[in-house]
């Protein structure tokens, strides 16, 4: 049976109830992944009443948020709750949210678009369609930024529709995507040199359509969702940015290449959607490539001699990259200020030494553990050496604790010595010896003890318990040390090592520290 909705005008909304809405989209931003497991959709609508309302939506699955496609489509939400936010409206979905959209041309086929198979929908509802197209058509501005790629100009944010004629990974920060939409940029697009990588797509038919596609580069969260695209679907990409860029070449001072970005974020409705192929906005696409003229876009004989002068430039060099690594960083250094920022081709041809100051993004860095930063250095022959790696360490101590700890070396004059069995499937024998100071045992915080048999997870509980740890292992006559590889004494977090070295014809037993040193990294930004 059909149900009667009841819509509610924006103007009348209240916090803390739930409401059906019809609405014309304003602003919208396509769904995102949020910092939690949800999808996020943010929408701004208006209707005759001309109140906005914007609906922070979220959603488990991406095709269950609404479908929106441009600024002018029009929206219907059931079961929208609404709440006050800085003293105004604000609607997110409550349990069983549901959403339907519509294309907001005058003329064009009112087709709900929704990933649900069951809705309602009745002649009711398509008069307030038609009524709210009517409306929209002279109170809502079509988007400026939707234009084609003849249009464009440089340092312009713009919506493009486009078709996918190839895509490949550039790196862990960027995606390539190779678009087209039957027209030619007014200025020499930017090329990323695809020799090494792995290009999905036609590159014959890429190759053909080499004068009317642009090269887009797509950073951070936008990645995943362009890895998934398929190559030949028809896109819609919100807030691209372009940038004129000139380019210095052995031949020419001074070059000129139009750049394309998909900057990281969602800020301004930044992001990309698939569009069907029922859309009104893809039909036009279509004509466009059909109609695309590939003779007469070649360039002439004079054009083609300049063009080959315009250098490819290699994904590492990458202009976009020289000026984001040049922005304001996060940090601010307090110190050097008075040293002007020396791009570092100029301090390659400079002799050291010399002091500068630079901005760069970092590319690589060695070591890759931070505990490799720190090493072990004895202050009399200057030798230096790995701190040893933690699984190298546990190896030491797993070897030692297969010994069973001597009973006769327990419970000296020196010592008073406590054995248990290990919890673990091994079940060791773990023994502690408890040094006496005076015959008498002293507090823990001033305790030094002696362990056979612990790993280092047990090192590290004890330390922080005890003033000092020593691990040993029984030896024929006597308590011994592990190897020189194994720390000989533990304070806090202190680790002290041993070292053996030869001075002349004497063998002498060197004792030395490695402390635990704060390293602080300057320089490294995050950009939004």
């Amino acid at each position: 049976p059909t149900t009667n909705y009841i819509y509610t005008p924006l103007n009348q909304l209240k916090g803390g109830t739930v409401v059906n809405v019809y609405g014309v989209v304003k602003f919208f931003k396509p769904p995102y992944l949020s910092k939690g497991t949800d999808y996020c959709s943010v929408v701004t609508i208006v209707d005759q009443t001309n109140v906005k309302l914007t609906c922070l939506l979220f959603s488990r699955s991406y095709e269950a948020l609404p479908i929106i496609y441009k600024i002018g489509d029009i929206v219907r939400f059931h079961r929208l709750k609404i709440q006050v936010y800085k003293n105004e409206p604000q609607g997110i979905n409550s349990s069983g949210f549901a959403s339907l959209t519509f294309e907001g041309t005058l003329g064009t086929p009112v087709i709900p678009r929704t990933s649900s198979k069951c809705f309602n929908f009745t002649a009711q509802d398509h008069k307030m369609v038609e009524a709210l197209r009517v409306w929209a058509s002279t109170h809502i501005s079509p988007s400026s930024t939707l234009v084609q790629l003849c249009d464009v100009q440089p340092m312009q944010y713009y919506d493009l529709t486009c078709q996918l004629l190839g895509k490949a990974e550039v790196d862990g920060t960027s995606f390539l995507l190779k678009v087209w939409d039957g027209t030619r940029t007014p200025f020499p697009s930017w090329r990323v040199l695809i020799q090494d990588l792995v290009l999905e797509g036609d590159l014959s038919h890429i190759q053909r359509l080499q004068n009317l596609t642009i090269d887009i580069l797509v950073y951070d969260n936008h990645i995943q969702v362009a890895k998934s695209l398929k190559v030949g679907s028809f896109l819609r990409i919100y807030s691209l940015h372009t940038k004129l860029q000139s380019v210095n070449s052995e031949t020419q001072t001074s070059l000129l290449r139009l750049e394309f970005h998909l900057h990281g974020g969602t800020s301004y409705g930044r992001g990309i959607r698939v569009l069907p192929e029922n859309n009104s906005d893809v039909d036009q696409l279509k004509k466009s490539l059909e109609s695309a003229d590939l003779t007469a876009i070649q360039p002439s004989d004079d054009q083609l001699e300049n063009e080959e002068n315009f250098p490819t430039l290699s994904r590492s060099v990458s202009l976009y990259e020289v000026e984001r690594c040049q922005q304001l960083s996060a940090t601010i250094l307090t110190d050097h200020q008075y040293l002007e920022k020396t791009p570092l081709c100029a301090i390659l041809k400079q002799k050291a030494p010399q002091q500068y100051r630079i901005r760069a993004k970092l590319r690589s860095y060695k070591p890759k553990r931070l505990f490799q930063s720190v090493k072990l250095h004895c202050p009399k022959c200057h030798s230096l050496q790995e701190v040893p790696y933690e699984n190298d360490l546990e190896t030491i101590l797993q070897d030692a604790a297969t010994k069973t700890p001597n009973s006769k070396l327990q419970n000296t004059s020196l010592y008073d010595s406590k054995v248990w069995t290990s919890k673990d499937q091994r079940k060791r024998k773990v023994a502690i010896h408890f040094v006496k100071n005076s015959g008498i045992l002293p507090l823990s915080s001033e305790c030094l003890i002696l362990i056979e048999g612990g790993m280092l997870s047990e090192l590290s509980k004890l330390s922080s318990k005890f003033h000092s740890v020593i691990p040993v292992q029984s030896g024929p006559e006597d308590l011994e040390l592990l190897s020189l590889e194994a720390p000989f004494l533990i304070q806090g977090n202190v680790y002290h090592y041993g070292y053996v070295f030869s001075s002349g014809d004497q063998v002498m037993e060197l004792y030395f520290y490695c402390f635990i040193l704060l390293v602080t990294i300057y320089s490294v930004h995050t950009y939004v």
